[in-house]
């Protein structure tokens, strides 16, 4: 991600981060960050961090499970999940990709929320993350995608994202 991507997914987990303090009463925000490895990190490490490095979706997910296996039993919790990126995946891992969140993290969550950061430019093909999740979706899984290209998008898409759908006009 450049760092005007990085600078957009980061300004969208902000509001959602301060949404969520000040919706709900008792919340556990968890924050995962990930390149080819993923690990739990504290806010200010997920927000500030400059690591960089090949993107795999995948151990991000596995990290996700693990987390909600040890701590956040979904009976006990309601699991919400939000992803940003720049779509940028590695090929080979996209079976892995769609395997777990069919198998292991959609059935976890009550909503999961993906936006895709990019850059203003000409065109705008769909990446392979985005096909991907777009089949998801169309399986009626409970996720959501929206795309950002400048900071001027992301509380529409936020309000968009988090407004339930008989409250939107």
């Amino acid at each position: 991600m450049t760092e005007d991507m990085k600078d957009l997914a980061k300004r969208f987990f902000m509001l959602l981060y301060l949404f969520l303090e000040r919706r709900y009463r008792h919340v556990d925000i968890v924050f995962i960050r990930h390149t080819h490895i993923a690990q739990e990190v504290d806010e200010e490490t997920f927000f500030y961090s400059r690591e960089t490095g090949g993107t795999l979706v995948s151990p991000a997910l596995r990290e996700m499970e693990r987390i909600v296996r040890d701590r956040y039993s979904p009976s006990d919790w309601n699991i919400y999940a939000a992803q940003a990126s720049d779509g940028d995946n590695t090929p080979s891992d996209n079976a892995t990709v769609v395997e777990l969140l069919e198998n292991t993290i959609l059935p976890l969550c009550r909503y999961y929320a993906y936006i895709e950061v990019s850059e203003e430019r000409g065109w705008d093909a769909p990446t392979d993350l985005w096909e991907v999740y777009q089949k998801l979706v169309a399986k009626g899984h409970p996720m959501a995608m929206r795309k950002v290209k400048k900071r001027a998008d992301i509380f529409p898409v936020f309000q968009d994202l988090f407004t339930p759908a008989e409250l939107r006009r």
